[in-house]
């Protein structure tokens, strides 16, 4: 693994330089193609002044430019940030303040739209235009393929250097900068390949966010594999399941949210070619579950657990759904997973403590941000007295691991609810809700109450509605959920809402919620 981020395509291009690497609509690039391109975005970075670990953050949608700005960042000797297209000027402007990113590179439409929150952003040498051949602001550049370039030499850089800052979704406050080095970025794209058995001959769907570790591993393992990539803005869920018709995919990647709908849709009797699904970014109700299973017979599926901050922790073979449905699996290869109580300790079998990642995953830290990097980044127990002791991510997650390590998914440390003197696991709750086939989501989550110090409020968005759905929940709950677990309020949702990444915003519904049982 002593490649470079980006040498993930420079190598498959040397390999195969014909094969389809990118597609778009109906506009396919070749491995070679794609080269030529970073190179060339590359050398119009140089030639405008990047500086070795220069940032160069990229607030594009799915298009054939997106990559190549990135991956020619690195090539250049740079930085990729990569901004999710779904943020606004506030947000934007926070991460290219924060990032000090010395280029943007973005459309007209969307630099008029976030111009007037780039105004204290000192660190920008150049605008970088993809659509605009006559831009009016002077500090705004034309680039395209046809762009004269000279020849400059690259900044040399090593698989320790920083290859990426992904910005967090901020659902806590303002997006934190995981910092991820070249050597993080390409052992996760061989360990996520490897279990995931990707080849060649793959036609891999990204339709999650490239600001998204989990959506721009769609990208490296696929550039590692020499496979193929469609790029896809969708609009509805429907249009993914044409998309995989259309383009023959092999492997999708989505979180619960969208299979949560795409669960609820026709999918067509011929489609054979999806090989497998991911999951990530959360729990996938076992419902949907099933009803993708039932749809999708041929198709395998891999559960699995992430932290940005170590790319990804565990994955759950298929072979295990049906014996241990409700564990996220083992570490993925090259990682350990441990599990620590309070005291530091090692957790006996079935003891709940707090997920520990270690290895060659685990990232540099967070972006100025030596504060929250410290809570984050810790020595394992018995490490203390080193001079250089080996750096660990404490996810803040709570879970157990069985007799034959097998790990389960409790909570997030700050997701518990503490209500009359109990610590309370939202899935524990959830999974009984989830029992109603109405029931397409459900968010159990604590807000302030005078007397319990936590209640408990059910934000459930639903298939189809009845009358008494509402009714039956709260029954089904009172029968199967000791006391200290009952919800004290249901609020119906038409749909809930989401972070940029697509997960459901539980600190927004608290917010929502957190005068209602105030006296």
């Amino acid at each position: 693994m002593s490649e470079l981020l980006h040498e993930l395509i420079l190598n498959s291009a040397k390999r195969h330089p014909g094969r389809v690497a990118l597609i778009h609509k109906d506009e396919h690039w070749n491995y070679q193609q794609l080269t030529d391109a970073l190179n060339h975005f590359a050398q119009f970075l140089l030639g405008h002044g990047l500086s070795s670990g220069g940032r160069v953050a990229v607030y594009l949608p799915k298009q054939f430019e997106t990559p190549v700005a990135l991956f020619g960042a690195q090539l250049a000797g740079g930085v990729m940030v990569p901004v999710n297209p779904q943020l606004k000027g506030p947000q934007v402007g926070h991460i290219i303040n924060d990032s000090s990113s010395e280029f943007l590179v973005t459309s007209r439409h969307r630099y008029q739209q976030i111009k007037e929150h780039l105004n204290d952003a000192t660190s920008l040498k150049a605008i970088i235009l993809i659509d605009d051949p006559s831009p009016q602001d002077a500090q705004c550049h034309y680039w395209s393929l046809d762009s004269h370039v000279d020849t400059f030499p690259p900044h040399r850089r090593i698989n320790r250097d920083i290859a990426a800052l992904l910005y967090t979704s901020g659902s806590t406050g303002k997006p934190k900068g995981v910092v991820l080095s070249h050597l993080n970025m390409v052992a996760g794209a061989y360990s996520v390949a490897q279990y995931l058995e990707n080849h060649v001959d793959d036609r891999i769907l990204s339709v999650l966010p490239l600001s998204f570790d989990y959506g721009l591993s769609q990208l490296t393992t696929a550039f590692l594999t020499g496979a193929s990539v469609v790029l896809l803005e969708y609009l509805l869920p429907r249009d993914v399941i044409k998309a995989i018709d259309k383009y023959q995919i092999t492997g999708l990647a989505a979180v619960p949210p969208l299979w949560v709908q795409l669960a609820e849709l026709p999918w067509p009797d011929s489609l054979e070619s999806l090989r497998y699904i991911t999951n990530s970014g959360g729990t996938m109700p076992k419902t949907t579950l099933h009803k993708l299973r039932s749809k999708l017979p041929n198709t395998q599926p891999y559960l699995m657990y992430g932290l940005t901050e170590a790319f990804r922790s565990t994955y759950l073979h298929p072979s295990q759904l049906d014996v241990r449905p409700n564990s996220i699996g083992k570490a993925i290869p090259n990682a350990e997973i441990l599990v620590i109580n309070s005291k530091g300790e090692l957790c006996k079998p079935n003891e709940p403590g707090e997920l520990v990642h270690r290895g060659v995953h685990v990232g540099i830290g967070y972006w100025n941000n030596p504060e929250k990097t410290a809570e984050r980044y810790r020595p394992l127990p018995g490490q203390e007295g080193l001079l250089n002791p080996e750096l660990a991510v404490w996810s803040g997650d709570t879970v157990k691991m069985d007799e034959e390590g097998y790990l389960y998914f409790i909570g997030r440390q700050d997701d518990m609810i503490k209500s009359s003197g109990y610590r309370i696991s939202p899935m524990e709750i959830e999974e009984e809700v989830h029992q109603f086939e109405e029931v397409a989501e459900v968010a159990a989550i604590g807000v302030p109450h005078h007397q319990l110090g936590q209640a408990i409020v059910l934000a459930i968005q639903l298939n189809n509605s009845t009358t008494n759905t509402t009714d039956a929940i709260l029954k089904q709950c009172k029968t199967k959920l000791p006391n200290f677990m009952q919800p004290q309020h249901i609020e119906l949702y038409e749909m809930l809402p989401r972070n940029a990444n697509g997960k459901i915003d539980r600190p927004k519904l608290v917010e929502e919620h957190k005068q209602r049982f105030q006296q």
